[in-house]
Protein backbone atom coordinates (compact mmCIF):
# COMPACT_ATOMS: atom_id res chain seq x y z
CA UNK A 1 0.00 0.00 0.00
CA UNK A 2 1.55 3.59 -1.09
CA UNK A 3 2.12 5.85 1.86
CA UNK A 4 0.30 9.16 1.45
CA UNK A 5 1.45 12.52 2.59
CA UNK A 6 0.19 13.68 5.44
CA UNK A 7 -2.23 16.92 4.68
CA UNK A 8 -2.25 19.29 7.64
CA UNK A 9 -6.09 20.51 7.62
CA UNK A 10 -4.85 24.68 7.81
CA UNK A 11 -2.85 27.33 6.67
CA UNK A 12 -0.12 27.99 9.73
CA UNK A 13 0.57 30.85 10.89
CA UNK A 14 3.04 32.58 8.82
CA UNK A 15 5.97 35.15 9.42
CA UNK A 16 8.11 36.57 7.37
CA UNK A 17 12.01 37.95 8.52
CA UNK A 18 13.53 40.71 6.33
CA UNK A 19 16.81 40.83 8.06
CA UNK A 20 20.68 40.16 7.80
CA UNK A 21 22.37 36.39 7.33
CA UNK A 22 24.75 35.44 9.74
CA UNK A 23 27.14 32.81 8.92
CA UNK A 24 27.75 31.41 12.08
CA UNK A 25 23.92 30.76 12.39
CA UNK A 26 23.52 32.45 15.76
CA UNK A 27 21.75 35.56 14.89
CA UNK A 28 19.81 37.45 12.03
CA UNK A 29 17.79 34.69 9.77
CA UNK A 30 19.45 31.68 10.84
CA UNK A 31 18.37 32.43 14.35
CA UNK A 32 14.96 33.72 12.93
CA UNK A 33 14.09 31.21 11.61
CA UNK A 34 15.02 28.76 14.62
CA UNK A 35 12.64 30.70 16.55
CA UNK A 36 10.64 30.29 14.23
CA UNK A 37 10.59 26.64 13.95
CA UNK A 38 10.46 26.23 17.85
CA UNK A 39 7.06 28.17 17.97
CA UNK A 40 5.73 26.28 15.25
CA UNK A 41 4.70 28.70 13.02
CA UNK A 42 5.82 29.22 9.00
CA UNK A 43 8.83 30.95 8.99
CA UNK A 44 9.98 33.21 5.26
CA UNK A 45 12.73 34.99 4.98
CA UNK A 46 13.72 38.01 2.47
CA UNK A 47 17.82 38.81 2.84
CA UNK A 48 18.88 42.53 3.42
CA UNK A 49 22.83 41.75 3.54
CA UNK A 50 25.28 38.71 3.58
CA UNK A 51 27.68 38.60 6.25
CA UNK A 52 30.77 36.96 6.79
CA UNK A 53 30.76 36.82 10.98
CA UNK A 54 31.25 34.43 13.77
CA UNK A 55 31.31 34.09 17.30
CA UNK A 56 34.29 36.60 17.78
CA UNK A 57 32.66 39.27 15.18
CA UNK A 58 31.37 40.20 12.06
CA UNK A 59 34.27 40.29 9.07
CA UNK A 60 32.80 41.86 6.46
CA UNK A 61 29.14 42.48 4.99
CA UNK A 62 27.76 41.86 1.30
CA UNK A 63 24.43 44.70 1.13
CA UNK A 64 21.81 43.54 -1.22
CA UNK A 65 20.49 46.01 -3.32
CA UNK A 66 17.03 47.55 -2.26
CA UNK A 67 15.03 46.62 -5.44
CA UNK A 68 16.40 42.91 -5.12
CA UNK A 69 14.97 43.05 -1.45
CA UNK A 70 11.66 44.17 -2.49
CA UNK A 71 11.53 41.31 -5.14
CA UNK A 72 12.09 39.31 -2.25
CA UNK A 73 9.36 40.65 -0.25
CA UNK A 74 7.08 40.69 -3.36
CA UNK A 75 7.44 37.09 -4.26
CA UNK A 76 7.01 35.43 -0.67
CA UNK A 77 3.64 37.32 0.42
CA UNK A 78 2.35 37.56 -3.98
CA UNK A 79 2.22 33.84 -3.00
CA UNK A 80 2.44 32.75 0.36
CA UNK A 81 0.80 35.39 2.58
CA UNK A 82 2.07 36.76 5.78
CA UNK A 83 0.62 37.06 9.12
CA UNK A 84 3.45 39.39 11.01
CA UNK A 85 6.68 40.72 9.59
CA UNK A 86 9.96 40.77 11.72
CA UNK A 87 12.74 43.55 10.57
CA UNK A 88 15.80 43.17 11.52
CA UNK A 89 19.57 44.42 10.17
CA UNK A 90 17.97 46.56 7.36
CA UNK A 91 21.73 48.19 7.28
CA UNK A 92 20.97 51.42 5.19
CA UNK A 93 19.13 54.49 4.72
CA UNK A 94 17.72 53.00 1.39
CA UNK A 95 16.47 49.52 2.49
CA UNK A 96 14.89 50.92 5.33
CA UNK A 97 12.87 53.27 2.95
CA UNK A 98 12.10 50.14 0.54
CA UNK A 99 11.19 47.63 3.38
CA UNK A 100 8.78 50.33 5.13
CA UNK A 101 7.30 51.08 1.61
CA UNK A 102 6.85 47.33 1.27
CA UNK A 103 4.83 46.92 4.49
CA UNK A 104 2.64 49.64 3.23
CA UNK A 105 2.19 48.18 -0.25
CA UNK A 106 1.24 44.75 1.22
CA UNK A 107 -1.08 46.36 4.05
CA UNK A 108 0.63 44.38 6.87
CA UNK A 109 -1.04 45.40 10.17
CA UNK A 110 1.78 43.14 13.00
CA UNK A 111 5.32 44.15 12.07
CA UNK A 112 7.81 43.90 14.70
CA UNK A 113 11.17 46.10 13.93
CA UNK A 114 14.04 45.15 15.82
CA UNK A 115 16.01 48.33 15.14
CA UNK A 116 19.62 46.63 14.65
CA UNK A 117 22.49 48.67 15.14
CA UNK A 118 24.87 47.29 16.51
CA UNK A 119 26.01 43.13 17.13
CA UNK A 120 26.67 41.78 20.10
CA UNK A 121 30.45 41.88 19.17
CA UNK A 122 30.41 45.49 18.93
CA UNK A 123 30.36 45.28 15.28
CA UNK A 124 28.41 48.13 13.68
CA UNK A 125 25.51 47.11 11.43
CA UNK A 126 23.37 50.08 10.45
CA UNK A 127 24.69 53.09 8.61
CA UNK A 128 24.38 56.49 11.04
CA UNK A 129 21.96 58.07 7.92
CA UNK A 130 19.90 55.68 7.99
CA UNK A 131 18.39 56.96 11.63
CA UNK A 132 16.42 59.41 10.33
CA UNK A 133 14.54 56.60 7.96
CA UNK A 134 14.13 54.44 10.62
CA UNK A 135 12.30 57.59 12.53
CA UNK A 136 10.25 58.60 9.82
CA UNK A 137 9.32 55.99 7.90
CA UNK A 138 9.51 52.97 9.50
CA UNK A 139 9.00 53.52 13.58
CA UNK A 140 5.10 55.00 12.58
CA UNK A 141 4.32 51.27 10.91
CA UNK A 142 6.08 49.35 14.04
CA UNK A 143 3.14 47.25 15.68
CA UNK A 144 5.82 46.88 18.74
CA UNK A 145 9.21 48.06 18.63
CA UNK A 146 12.17 45.99 20.29
CA UNK A 147 15.03 48.15 21.00
CA UNK A 148 17.37 47.61 24.05
CA UNK A 149 19.07 50.84 26.28
CA UNK A 150 21.38 51.85 23.76
CA UNK A 151 19.32 51.29 20.66
CA UNK A 152 16.64 53.38 22.39
CA UNK A 153 19.07 56.04 23.63
CA UNK A 154 20.00 56.67 19.69
CA UNK A 155 17.08 56.52 18.17
CA UNK A 156 15.55 59.22 20.66
CA UNK A 157 18.44 61.17 20.41
CA UNK A 158 18.54 61.19 16.47
CA UNK A 159 14.56 62.21 16.86
CA UNK A 160 15.28 64.79 19.47
CA UNK A 161 18.63 65.96 17.75
CA UNK A 162 20.25 65.71 21.26
CA UNK A 163 23.36 64.08 21.94
CA UNK A 164 23.35 60.58 22.92
CA UNK A 165 25.48 61.50 26.09
CA UNK A 166 22.60 63.73 27.32
CA UNK A 167 19.95 61.01 27.61
CA UNK A 168 20.44 59.20 30.50
CA UNK A 169 19.75 55.56 31.42
CA UNK A 170 20.21 53.97 34.93
CA UNK A 171 16.52 53.55 36.39
CA UNK A 172 13.50 51.49 35.53
CA UNK A 173 11.94 54.98 35.52
CA UNK A 174 14.52 56.00 33.02
CA UNK A 175 13.47 53.09 30.58
CA UNK A 176 9.99 53.87 30.73
CA UNK A 177 10.68 57.75 29.97
CA UNK A 178 12.68 56.22 26.50
CA UNK A 179 9.25 53.79 25.92
CA UNK A 180 7.23 57.25 26.08
CA UNK A 181 9.46 59.43 24.06
CA UNK A 182 9.91 56.30 21.26
CA UNK A 183 5.92 55.92 21.54
CA UNK A 184 5.32 59.47 20.56
CA UNK A 185 7.39 58.45 16.89
CA UNK A 186 4.20 56.32 15.98
CA UNK A 187 4.93 52.42 17.24
CA UNK A 188 1.59 51.13 18.40
CA UNK A 189 4.18 49.62 21.02
CA UNK A 190 7.75 49.96 23.00
CA UNK A 191 9.41 47.63 24.24
CA UNK A 192 12.97 48.79 25.78
CA UNK A 193 15.14 45.31 26.32
CA UNK A 194 17.20 45.77 29.43
CA UNK A 195 19.79 43.38 29.01
CA UNK A 196 22.40 46.30 28.82
CA UNK A 197 21.23 47.54 32.33
CA UNK A 198 21.33 45.18 35.15
CA UNK A 199 19.72 45.92 38.58
CA UNK A 200 20.10 44.38 42.03
CA UNK A 201 17.29 42.67 43.41
CA UNK A 202 15.67 46.07 45.00
CA UNK A 203 15.85 47.23 41.72
CA UNK A 204 18.59 49.61 42.55
CA UNK A 205 21.19 50.26 39.61
CA UNK A 206 23.81 47.26 40.04
CA UNK A 207 27.34 48.70 40.22
CA UNK A 208 29.91 45.52 40.50
CA UNK A 209 29.58 42.11 38.93
CA UNK A 210 28.17 40.75 42.19
CA UNK A 211 25.28 42.86 42.35
CA UNK A 212 23.93 41.73 38.78
CA UNK A 213 20.82 40.26 40.03
CA UNK A 214 17.59 40.85 37.75
CA UNK A 215 16.76 42.37 34.33
CA UNK A 216 13.45 44.31 33.79
CA UNK A 217 11.88 44.61 30.28
CA UNK A 218 10.07 47.60 30.24
CA UNK A 219 6.44 47.44 27.62
CA UNK A 220 4.36 50.78 26.68
CA UNK A 221 1.85 50.86 24.76
CA UNK A 222 0.66 54.21 25.17
CA UNK A 223 -1.42 53.84 28.31
CA UNK A 224 -0.12 51.21 30.52
CA UNK A 225 3.19 50.07 31.56
CA UNK A 226 3.96 46.31 31.76
CA UNK A 227 7.10 44.85 33.28
CA UNK A 228 8.80 41.66 32.72
CA UNK A 229 11.75 40.90 35.43
CA UNK A 230 14.21 37.62 34.87
CA UNK A 231 17.30 36.62 36.67
CA UNK A 232 20.56 38.11 34.95
CA UNK A 233 22.72 35.47 33.25
CA UNK A 234 26.21 35.86 33.18
CA UNK A 235 26.23 33.63 30.54
CA UNK A 236 28.52 34.66 27.71
CA UNK A 237 26.23 32.84 25.22
CA UNK A 238 24.27 36.11 24.13
CA UNK A 239 24.87 36.17 20.55
CA UNK A 240 21.29 37.01 18.74
CA UNK A 241 19.23 37.55 21.62
CA UNK A 242 17.72 40.49 20.11
CA UNK A 243 16.84 38.98 16.79
CA UNK A 244 15.46 35.63 18.70
CA UNK A 245 13.38 38.03 20.72
CA UNK A 246 11.93 40.08 18.60
CA UNK A 247 11.46 36.38 16.21
CA UNK A 248 9.78 34.85 19.11
CA UNK A 249 7.38 37.73 19.50
CA UNK A 250 6.61 38.14 16.01
CA UNK A 251 5.79 34.33 16.09
CA UNK A 252 3.64 34.69 19.50
CA UNK A 253 1.76 37.61 17.54
CA UNK A 254 1.07 35.22 14.54
CA UNK A 255 -0.25 32.71 17.59
CA UNK A 256 -2.61 35.60 18.30
CA UNK A 257 -0.95 36.19 21.41
CA UNK A 258 -2.18 39.68 23.01
CA UNK A 259 0.83 41.97 22.97
CA UNK A 260 1.65 42.12 26.75
CA UNK A 261 1.58 37.74 26.62
CA UNK A 262 3.31 37.70 23.07
CA UNK A 263 6.52 39.82 24.92
CA UNK A 264 6.27 37.76 28.14
CA UNK A 265 6.62 34.63 26.50
CA UNK A 266 9.11 35.24 24.22
CA UNK A 267 11.09 37.05 27.55
CA UNK A 268 10.86 33.38 29.13
CA UNK A 269 11.87 31.59 25.68
CA UNK A 270 15.01 33.48 25.14
CA UNK A 271 15.92 32.98 28.65
CA UNK A 272 15.87 29.20 27.98
CA UNK A 273 17.56 29.19 25.58
CA UNK A 274 20.26 31.37 27.09
CA UNK A 275 20.24 28.72 30.02
CA UNK A 276 20.50 25.83 27.58
CA UNK A 277 23.26 27.10 25.28
CA UNK A 278 26.26 25.02 24.41
CA UNK A 279 28.46 26.40 26.44
CA UNK A 280 32.20 25.68 24.21
CA UNK A 281 30.04 26.51 21.11
CA UNK A 282 32.74 29.41 19.60
CA UNK A 283 35.29 31.44 21.00
CA UNK A 284 33.59 34.13 21.33
CA UNK A 285 29.67 35.39 22.27
CA UNK A 286 28.56 31.49 21.27
CA UNK A 287 24.87 31.25 20.28
CA UNK A 288 21.53 30.04 21.74
CA UNK A 289 19.90 27.21 22.05
CA UNK A 290 16.96 28.16 20.14
CA UNK A 291 15.70 23.98 19.98
CA UNK A 292 15.68 24.02 23.86
CA UNK A 293 12.21 24.05 24.48
CA UNK A 294 11.59 20.97 21.58
CA UNK A 295 14.40 19.11 23.00
CA UNK A 296 13.18 18.58 26.95
CA UNK A 297 10.38 20.58 27.76
CA UNK A 298 8.27 22.88 26.28
CA UNK A 299 9.25 25.13 28.93
CA UNK A 300 12.08 26.81 30.65
CA UNK A 301 13.48 25.48 33.84
CA UNK A 302 11.99 26.89 36.93
CA UNK A 303 8.92 28.27 34.68
CA UNK A 304 6.39 25.13 34.64
CA UNK A 305 3.98 26.76 36.79
CA UNK A 306 3.88 29.82 34.24
CA UNK A 307 3.58 27.96 31.25
CA UNK A 308 0.58 25.53 33.04
CA UNK A 309 -1.48 28.74 33.39
CA UNK A 310 -1.34 30.05 30.20
CA UNK A 311 -2.22 26.03 28.18
CA UNK A 312 -4.67 26.06 26.34
CA UNK A 313 -6.76 23.36 28.34
CA UNK A 314 -6.28 25.97 31.62
CA UNK A 315 -6.00 29.57 31.02
CA UNK A 316 -9.43 29.85 30.35
CA UNK A 317 -10.68 27.71 33.36
CA UNK A 318 -7.74 29.65 35.50
CA UNK A 319 -9.30 32.73 34.43
CA UNK A 320 -12.89 31.57 35.51
CA UNK A 321 -11.47 30.20 39.04
CA UNK A 322 -9.51 33.28 39.91
CA UNK A 323 -12.02 35.94 38.57
CA UNK A 324 -14.99 33.84 39.58
CA UNK A 325 -18.41 36.03 41.05
CA UNK A 326 -17.99 34.65 44.46
CA UNK A 327 -14.65 35.91 44.56
CA UNK A 328 -15.54 39.17 43.31
CA UNK A 329 -18.10 39.90 45.87
CA UNK A 330 -15.95 38.82 48.94
CA UNK A 331 -13.17 41.36 47.38
CA UNK A 332 -16.44 44.13 47.51
CA UNK A 333 -17.73 42.80 50.81
CA UNK A 334 -20.53 42.67 49.46
CA UNK A 335 -21.08 38.35 49.67
CA UNK A 336 -23.85 37.56 51.73
CA UNK A 337 -22.75 36.31 54.98
CA UNK A 338 -24.76 32.47 54.68
CA UNK A 339 -22.92 32.23 51.49
CA UNK A 340 -19.75 32.85 53.33
CA UNK A 341 -20.68 31.00 56.35
CA UNK A 342 -21.62 27.67 53.94
CA UNK A 343 -18.54 28.27 52.29
CA UNK A 344 -16.45 28.42 55.73
CA UNK A 345 -17.84 24.96 56.75
CA UNK A 346 -17.34 23.03 53.25
CA UNK A 347 -13.41 24.74 53.16
CA UNK A 348 -12.91 23.09 56.77
CA UNK A 349 -14.15 19.56 55.42
CA UNK A 350 -12.60 20.10 52.42
CA UNK A 351 -8.94 21.06 54.58
CA UNK A 352 -9.43 17.65 56.24
CA UNK A 353 -9.34 15.74 53.10
CA UNK A 354 -6.81 18.46 51.57
CA UNK A 355 -4.22 17.05 54.28
CA UNK A 356 -4.94 13.56 53.83
CA UNK A 357 -3.82 13.63 50.40
CA UNK A 358 -0.65 15.36 51.50
CA UNK A 359 -0.07 12.89 54.21
CA UNK A 360 -0.68 9.97 51.13
CA UNK A 361 2.28 12.22 48.83
CA UNK A 362 4.24 11.86 51.62
CA UNK A 363 3.92 8.22 51.70
CA UNK A 364 4.60 7.88 47.95
CA UNK A 365 7.44 10.21 48.40
CA UNK A 366 11.19 8.53 48.27
CA UNK A 367 13.38 10.69 50.04
CA UNK A 368 13.69 12.94 52.93
CA UNK A 369 13.50 16.16 51.52
CA UNK A 370 10.24 15.59 49.89
CA UNK A 371 8.49 13.56 53.06
CA UNK A 372 9.85 16.54 55.56
CA UNK A 373 7.87 19.40 52.51
CA UNK A 374 4.98 16.98 52.61
CA UNK A 375 5.33 17.18 56.33
CA UNK A 376 5.65 20.86 56.29
CA UNK A 377 2.36 21.25 54.47
CA UNK A 378 0.50 19.23 56.89
CA UNK A 379 1.56 21.32 59.50
CA UNK A 380 0.48 24.31 57.62
CA UNK A 381 -2.63 23.06 57.29
CA UNK A 382 -3.31 22.39 60.47
CA UNK A 383 -2.19 25.92 61.90
CA UNK A 384 -4.81 26.97 59.22
CA UNK A 385 -7.44 25.15 60.15
CA UNK A 386 -6.94 26.20 63.90
CA UNK A 387 -7.29 29.81 62.11
CA UNK A 388 -9.70 28.84 60.97
CA UNK A 389 -11.81 27.73 63.88
CA UNK A 390 -11.31 31.35 65.03
CA UNK A 391 -12.33 33.46 62.24
CA UNK A 392 -15.27 31.26 61.61
CA UNK A 393 -15.91 31.66 65.66
CA UNK A 394 -16.23 35.36 64.65
CA UNK A 395 -19.43 34.27 61.65
CA UNK A 396 -21.17 32.42 64.72
CA UNK A 397 -19.61 29.03 63.44
CA UNK A 398 -18.40 27.00 66.24
CA UNK A 399 -15.46 23.98 65.82
CA UNK A 400 -18.49 21.52 66.43
CA UNK A 401 -20.84 23.35 63.51
CA UNK A 402 -17.86 22.71 61.42
CA UNK A 403 -16.97 19.06 62.11
CA UNK A 404 -20.67 18.06 62.12
CA UNK A 405 -21.56 19.47 58.83
CA UNK A 406 -22.02 17.61 56.10
CA UNK A 407 -20.04 17.82 52.73
CA UNK A 408 -21.67 19.45 49.42
CA UNK A 409 -21.45 17.07 46.11
CA UNK A 410 -19.03 19.85 45.07
CA UNK A 411 -16.69 19.24 48.40
CA UNK A 412 -17.13 15.34 47.79
CA UNK A 413 -16.08 15.10 44.03
CA UNK A 414 -13.34 17.74 44.42
CA UNK A 415 -11.33 15.93 47.23
CA UNK A 416 -12.39 12.76 46.28
CA UNK A 417 -10.62 13.24 42.98
CA UNK A 418 -7.58 14.90 44.71
CA UNK A 419 -7.54 11.16 46.99
CA UNK A 420 -8.20 9.49 43.69
CA UNK A 421 -4.96 11.04 41.72
CA UNK A 422 -3.14 10.04 44.78
CA UNK A 423 -4.30 6.52 44.99
CA UNK A 424 -3.53 5.85 41.08
CA UNK A 425 -1.08 7.88 39.78
CA UNK A 426 2.25 9.14 40.39
CA UNK A 427 3.80 11.13 43.59
CA UNK A 428 4.02 14.07 40.72
CA UNK A 429 0.61 14.03 39.58
CA UNK A 430 -0.51 14.34 42.93
CA UNK A 431 1.22 17.41 43.76
CA UNK A 432 0.00 18.65 40.36
CA UNK A 433 -3.58 18.13 41.51
CA UNK A 434 -2.80 19.79 44.99
CA UNK A 435 -1.61 22.66 43.38
CA UNK A 436 -4.88 24.38 41.91
CA UNK A 437 -5.80 24.85 45.63
CA UNK A 438 -2.28 25.72 47.04
CA UNK A 439 -1.33 28.73 44.31
CA UNK A 440 -4.70 29.81 43.35
CA UNK A 441 -6.11 30.93 46.95
CA UNK A 442 -3.17 32.94 46.77
CA UNK A 443 -3.36 34.55 43.37
CA UNK A 444 -6.80 35.37 43.88
CA UNK A 445 -5.93 36.92 47.48
CA UNK A 446 -3.26 38.78 45.65
CA UNK A 447 -4.93 40.20 43.05
CA UNK A 448 -7.57 41.34 45.34
CA UNK A 449 -5.42 42.76 47.97
CA UNK A 450 -3.68 44.87 44.71
CA UNK A 451 -6.95 45.78 43.40
CA UNK A 452 -7.81 49.60 43.76
CA UNK A 453 -11.63 48.68 43.48
CA UNK A 454 -11.18 45.87 46.80
CA UNK A 455 -13.00 47.33 50.03
CA UNK A 456 -10.84 47.37 52.69
CA UNK A 457 -10.53 46.97 56.61
CA UNK A 458 -13.60 46.57 58.86
CA UNK A 459 -15.80 48.01 56.26
CA UNK A 460 -15.13 44.24 54.57
CA UNK A 461 -16.25 41.63 56.53
CA UNK A 462 -13.96 39.73 54.41
CA UNK A 463 -10.58 41.23 54.40
CA UNK A 464 -9.04 39.58 56.93
CA UNK A 465 -9.68 36.10 54.37
CA UNK A 466 -7.59 37.68 51.79
CA UNK A 467 -5.29 38.90 54.26
CA UNK A 468 -4.81 35.75 55.41
CA UNK A 469 -3.53 34.31 51.99
CA UNK A 470 -0.93 37.14 51.57
CA UNK A 471 0.66 36.60 54.60
CA UNK A 472 3.89 35.45 55.07
CA UNK A 473 3.46 32.03 56.11
CA UNK A 474 1.46 31.51 53.73
CA UNK A 475 3.63 33.03 50.54
CA UNK A 476 6.29 30.56 52.00
CA UNK A 477 4.24 27.72 52.07
CA UNK A 478 2.83 28.75 48.24
CA UNK A 479 7.13 29.29 47.43
CA UNK A 480 7.88 25.57 49.21
CA UNK A 481 4.98 23.85 47.05
CA UNK A 482 6.51 25.84 43.97
CA UNK A 483 10.16 25.32 44.05
CA UNK A 484 8.56 20.86 44.96
CA UNK A 485 6.49 21.14 42.41
CA UNK A 486 9.63 22.59 39.61
CA UNK A 487 12.29 20.68 40.31
CA UNK A 488 10.35 16.83 39.89
CA UNK A 489 8.56 18.69 36.83
CA UNK A 490 11.90 19.21 35.46
CA UNK A 491 13.39 16.25 36.22
CA UNK A 492 11.19 14.13 34.67
CA UNK A 493 11.02 15.39 31.42
CA UNK A 494 8.60 15.17 28.44
CA UNK A 495 7.16 12.00 30.19
CA UNK A 496 3.56 12.67 31.19
CA UNK A 497 3.72 16.29 30.66
CA UNK A 498 -0.08 16.10 28.99
CA UNK A 499 -1.24 14.54 31.00
CA UNK A 500 0.04 16.71 34.27
CA UNK A 501 -1.44 19.46 32.28
CA UNK A 502 -5.19 17.97 32.15
CA UNK A 503 -5.32 17.11 35.65
CA UNK A 504 -4.57 20.75 36.67
CA UNK A 505 -7.12 21.83 34.21
CA UNK A 506 -9.52 19.38 35.73
CA UNK A 507 -8.65 20.58 39.76
CA UNK A 508 -8.91 23.75 38.51
CA UNK A 509 -12.47 23.34 36.99
CA UNK A 510 -14.10 21.49 40.50
CA UNK A 511 -12.09 24.51 42.44
CA UNK A 512 -14.30 27.01 40.26
CA UNK A 513 -17.33 24.60 41.16
CA UNK A 514 -16.48 24.78 45.09
CA UNK A 515 -16.86 29.04 44.51
CA UNK A 516 -20.14 28.29 42.69
CA UNK A 517 -21.67 26.29 45.33
CA UNK A 518 -20.38 28.99 48.09
CA UNK A 519 -22.33 31.14 45.62
CA UNK A 520 -25.46 29.50 45.71
CA UNK A 521 -25.10 29.24 49.70
CA UNK A 522 -26.62 25.85 52.25
CA UNK A 523 -29.55 24.48 50.81
CA UNK A 524 -32.48 26.01 51.32
CA UNK A 525 -31.40 29.33 52.82
CA UNK A 526 -32.61 31.54 49.92
CA UNK A 527 -36.38 29.80 50.28
CA UNK A 528 -35.73 30.24 53.93
CA UNK A 529 -35.05 33.94 53.49
CA UNK A 530 -38.14 34.63 51.02
CA UNK A 531 -40.65 33.19 53.72
CA UNK A 532 -38.89 35.90 56.47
Amino acid sequence: MANKAIQMDKTPPRVLTIAGSDSGGGAGIQADLKVMEAHKVYGMSAITAVTSQNTLGVDSVQVMPPTFVAAQIDSVISDLGVDVIKTGMLATEEIVSCVAAQIRKHGVEKTVVDPVMIATSGSNLLDEKAHSAYILELLPLAYVLTPNVPEAIQLVAAAENKDRGDIGAHTIDDMRDLARRLHKLGPKNVLVKGGHLPFTKDRQPATSEEEKEIVVDVLFDGEQFYEVETPYSFSKNTHGTGCSLASAIASNLALFLPVPDAVRHAVYYVEGSINHSYPELGKGHGPLNHAFNTQRVPFVKGRFLDWLLEHPRVKGVWREYTHHEFVEQLGKGTLPIECFKYYLQQDYLYLVQFARANALAAYKATNMPDITASAEIILHIAKEMELHISYCASFGLSRNDLEDGKESMQTLAYSRYILDIGTSQSWLALQVALAACLHGYHHIAARLYAAPSTVRGEANPYWKWIENYVARDYVEAVERGRGLLERHVWAEGTTGIEALVEIFGRATELEGGFWGMGLEGPPGWKEKRLEN
